[in-house]
């Protein structure tokens, strides 16, 4: 199993920056998907990113060698792979049907996913810390979808199918975590990286309309350079985060994204009017995103609160 290096620090700093740049994702994205389809976008990104990544590894002379990863490397690889090909689709055709910052909550569910799988694969306890957190979370989920709630349930509209898309992105993001996180025992963040999304873009390639990309105005140019840059630097910092913090850690500052999601939002609606549109979501709303940030932080960081509180009253029974 892999072991975080116990850089915390270094580990706090690439999740925060991953959560800044995942924050502010779904507002290029939108964008760009005005004009251009999922699957090619996401090939754009994955091959960009993965082309930047091979020319930095091979002036290095640091590929990654096929022979060190073993005979379950290929699954690893293949389960990686599937699942973050699934992930980005499947979210930005979510993403067509939803705001931003709805989207960008809703993925909050993959973190979540990830700490479940977590104490399974890697052998994570389930504290009674993070069961409050669960519930916090299950009630700032109804708070937020306060206005919806009878849609959801009852009919199958755009919105219903926007955030089933976005929740089924989050479950298969999952086995894209855990693969990276096991494959970052035999190779370092960047060989894994270049290798998943190279694998990826030659998945999605059969299915793309690169010309699509000539339709683009200039300012959506910029945008489409910018998500590319941002998957390379944001799921670079991820892969290192895991390196050297714990995932429940992680997860739990990846958790604080969707309210990045609506600052970023509601300042670009005020700067920009004619390009992004503020979100329609009353104050009960705004509150449930809030206590859904808490209670995913609290879901991941439950064993180091319950461990906090108890070595805590060990000491002050030992004091009398």
């Amino acid at each position: 199993m892999h072991v975080s290096s116990g850089r915390w620090i270094y580990g706090l700093f690439l999740a925060l920056l991953t959560a800044l740049l995942w924050g502010i994702l779904p507002i290029k994205l939108k964008q760009v998907l005005l004009v251009m389809d999922p699957v090619t976008v996401t090939w754009f990104r994955l091959m960009v990113s993965g082309g930047c990544l091979f020319i930095f590894l091979a002036a290095t002379r640091r590929l990654p060698s096929r022979k060190v990863l073993g005979p379950r490397g290929g699954w690893l690889v293949l389960m990686a792979v599937l699942g973050l090909v699934g992930n980005y689709v499947l979210y930005l055709m979510g993403l067509n049907l939803l705001s931003p910052g709805t989207a960008q909550l809703v993925v909050q569910t993959g973190p979540i996913m990830l700490l479940i799988a977590s104490l399974f694969v890697f052998k994570e306890r389930f504290s009674v810390g993070q069961g409050i957190g669960l519930l916090v979370l299950l009630i700032g989920f109804g708070l937020f979808f306060n206005q919806r709630l009878v849609e959801l349930f009852t009919s199958l509209t755009d919105y219903t199918t926007g955030v089933l898309l976005v929740l089924l992105a989050s479950t298969v993001w999952t086995f894209y975590a855990l693969g990276q996180k096991q494959l970052l025992t035999v190779w370092n963040s960047f060989q894994v990286m270049m290798v998943i999304y190279l694998f990826c873009g030659l998945l999605l390639t059969p299915w793309v309309h690169p010309l699509e990309a000539l339709q683009l105005s200039p300012l959506q140019g910029w945008l489409l350079l910018a998500c590319c840059m941002n998957t390379l630097i944001a799921y670079g910092a991820f892969a290192e985060a895991l390196a050297h913090w714990e995932a429940s850690r992680v997860s739990a500052t990846l958790a604080i994204t969707p309210l990045v999601t609506f600052a970023a939002v509601a300042v670009a609606a005020w700067w920009w009017p004619e390009y992004v549109h503020a979100e329609t979501i009353n104050g009960l709303g705004y509150g449930g995103a809030v206590l859904v940030v808490l209670g995913s932080a609290l879901v991941a960081l439950g064993p180091s609160l319950m461990a906090g509180i108890r070595a805590r009253r060990v000491r002050m029974a030992v004091g009398r």
